[in-house]
């Protein structure tokens, strides 16, 4: 069976603008173990865990997101899944500067990975 050419265009655009939403990962759900530090000193110091507490509440109230970093050394982006989105600072500010575990639902999107938190406690 030969297709037309109208209809084959048709089939081929179909499929390129479906191409990115398979490239993202859905969302799943997982328990992560880090810690709770601002974004700013995750990235650009490197650290592997929060200098201090205070540091990390500091930098949160300045205005800098809080992730949790994990054991592995991914970078999770707290969300909201509420519209509109809430930023996550404020729920995270008790845990600042500690180690957490995390659970909820992950997405995955150009290399990032950001997580609605469900649950979450001090370690």
């Amino acid at each position: 069976m030969r297709l037309n050419r109208p209809l084959s265009m048709s089939l081929l655009i179909l499929l390129a603008a479906a191409v990115p939403e398979i490239a993202r990962a859905a969302p799943k759900q997982v328990t992560v173990t880090g810690y709770v530090l601002d974004s700013a000193c995750a990235f650009t110091k490197n650290l592997k865990k929060p200098v201090s507490a205070a540091c990390a509440v500091a930098c949160a109230r300045a205005g800098s997101p809080m992730v949790i970093l994990a054991d592995d050394g991914e970078i999770y982006w707290p969300i909201s899944n509420s519209m509109p989105a809430k930023g996550q600072n404020t729920r995270l500010m008790r845990f600042a500067g500690k180690r957490v575990t995390v659970s909820g639902t992950v997405y995955q999107k150009g290399g990032s990975r950001a997580i609605v938190i469900e649950k979450i406690a001090a370690e």
